[in-house]
């Protein structure tokens, strides 16, 4: 079985697109996507259509599940939260309700946004130091838990990365299609950059007893997506979208 991993899409139906595209000529046979899917300032219903046509396995993200609790008074004093809620409407808020925080493809194949049972927190990476620094292999189990797929797949960090556990398991974080730079204050604060505006993924081909694990970078035309960001005057997300680091401004 050979399978396309993303996450972490962040309404960027412009590098979506081109992913899908790169896609498509390499016999997969599933694509999965981790979540945080819509919330950002490019084209979040879009995006969704995107990922019905193709019919993507979703699983929900941090802030995916931020957009559905989102109050009132929130929606009133955030104005990008307030673009991504009225964007989707009614019919794709009820969709993203129903995902699930978890899902397993078969036995051999788990895959969640972020922890087993937490979708902000990071599986792969401690922040406390302000930067994403590798977890020790105790610390990646200890988060793991009772799941004994043999690939766990998470997202949510951005970082993409394979890890070979000493259990026999192997965790696989595709990185990010839509967004390669951004700040936190989740657990603490920290920020994380990728150093590429390029879009990144996962290819996983189980073969019996084998399997082959492949990461991809994939262009795309960011101007785009730079544009529909400075239309709503998210200037620090134009910048992360272009250079792939954060803004001193």
């Amino acid at each position: 079985m050979k399978i396309a991993i993303l996450s972490d899409i962040k309404s960027n139906v412009y590098a979506l697109e081109e992913v899908i595209k790169d896609i498509e000529n390499k016999d997969v046979e599933v694509m999965v996507n981790l979540g945080d899917s819509f919330y950002g300032p490019i084209a979040p219903r879009a995006t969704f259509d995107l990922l019905q046509k193709h019919k993507f396995l979703t699983v929900c993200g941090d802030e995916d599940r931020k957009i559905l609790e989102a109050s009132l008074d929130q929606l009133e004093n955030d104005s990008l939260l307030k673009f991504v809620y009225e964007d989707l409407q009614e019919e794709v808020l009820y969709w993203i309700q129903d995902l699930p925080f978890e899902k397993f493809l078969n036995d051999d194949v788990y895959f969640t946004h972020g922890t087993q049972h937490d979708d902000s927190k990071y599986l792969l990476e401690d922040v406390s130091s302000g930067q994403a620094v590798l977890r020790n292999e105790k610390e990646i189990i200890e988060l793991i838990d009772d799941v004994e797929s043999k690939f766990v797949l998470c997202g949510h960090s951005l970082k993409a990365r394979c890890i070979n556990l000493g259990n026999g398991q192997v965790v696989i974080n595709p990185g990010s299609v839509g967004l390669q730079a951004f700040k936190s204050t989740n657990p603490c604060l920290h920020s994380i950059e990728n150093a590429s505006p390029k879009a990144s993924y996962i290819i996983l081909d189980i073969n019996k007893n084998e399997y082959n694990i492949s990461l991809h970078t994939v262009s795309y035309d960011y101007e785009k997506a730079i544009f529909e960001a400075n239309k709503r005057d998210e200037k620090s997300w134009a910048y992360a979208l272009k250079y792939a680091k954060l803004s001193n401004n």
